[in-house]
């Protein structure tokens, strides 16, 4: 069955999401959020992960979570499936917790704002979900790593790791005067509301900086197979099928401009795509407007007919 890409890496940070099965809750009570967290703790005790932010709804979960080796796929088989089995012994229950496969948005750790806009989106999901009156503040939602940041440190949760989003906050360390500053900002971004970035963030694969994209699409290239599909597969294709007519465009000794010169079915456009439709995922279309060929009629012709006349001349 068809499914996302997962693109893995050690130092990798991903906002994880996943629902309830036909959007039933998975959580019905206190005990089963408490029995959330501690699967969480094993899970991280297991994998190494660092939990940056989090948030329990009735029916879904958010997760900011950090992977020092890459490992969040097997993590997350044990992590999804321990609770499922946990919550079904407890309700007496058989069969799926979840709806699906989670979701899995790769964040961008290291270009200034992209962090610190997904544990915010993480953090004022209560507000969205209005869960929360208007006069009520933010840290009233107990079921989120936002309350447990400003509190102390002896009276935190000890596995949750809060020093990168107070420095992308600005904020120099973890003292009292550091911790309201932190609210105060929080409650001046809840009164913002929605902005454009959350748009990327609920329907993306990946969230920063486009010279890193372009990085990582390139890197998983060789792992995109059929099972695969989506924004992954065809931008990761669209990478490799760039690289392939840079090469062979250095090969031939031909400039970017000479695609426009050259006509439209010059030999050695024709030769370029053929190895595109051979060797990548990318359209006729899209081989004939990179090429300059013309219509993608054009071009099927001529790879079908360059085809055809050289099987006549194997058999002469």
């Amino acid at each position: 069955m068809p499914r996302p890409l997962r693109i893995e890496f050690a130092g990798a940070i991903y906002h994880v999401m996943n629902r309830g099965d036909r959007r039933e809750p998975i959580f019905r009570d206190d005990a089963d959020h408490k029995r959330f967290l501690e699967t969480l703790v094993e899970a991280c005790a297991k994998t190494e992960w660092q939990v940056h932010a989090l948030c329990l709804m009735s029916n879904h979960f958010h997760l900011v979570v950090e992977t020092p080796q890459a490992n969040l796929v097997a993590g997350m088989r044990w992590f999804l499936g321990t609770y499922t089995n946990r919550f079904n012994r407890r309700h007496k229950l058989l069969g799926h917790l979840f709806s699906g496969r989670y979701k899995a948005l790769l964040v961008d750790g290291e270009s200034p704002g992209y962090f610190r806009t997904v544990c915010e989106y993480v953090h004022l999901n209560p507000v969205r979900a209005k869960l929360l009156s208007p006069e009520q503040p933010l840290r009233d939602y107990v079921w989120s790593s936002y309350p447990e940041y400003l509190k102390a440190p002896s009276r935190r949760w000890p596995w949750l790791r809060v020093d990168r989003l107070l420095g992308e906050m600005r904020l120099p360390k973890d003292s009292a005067a550091c911790r309201r500053e932190l609210e105060r900002q929080m409650e001046a971004r809840r009164q913002e509301g929605d902005n454009q970035e959350w748009g990327a963030i609920r329907r993306g694969w990946f969230f920063g900086d486009a010279e890193l994209k372009e990085e990582l699409l390139a890197r998983a290239t060789e792992r995109v197979g059929p099972q695969h599909y989506g924004a992954e597969r065809q931008e990761s294709g669209e990478v490799k099928a760039e690289r392939l007519v840079r090469k062979e465009l250095a090969k031939a000794g031909w400039l970017e401009a000479d695609l426009g010169r050259r006509r439209k079915g010059d030999p050695g456009k024709v030769g370029i795509a053929r190895r595109l439709r051979a060797e990548t995922t990318m359209t006729l279309a899209w081989i004939a407007q990179r090429l300059q060929m013309g219509a993608w009629t054009h071009v099927s012709n001529l790879l079908s007919s360059r085809s055809r006349g050289g099987k006549r001349m194997a058999r002469k």
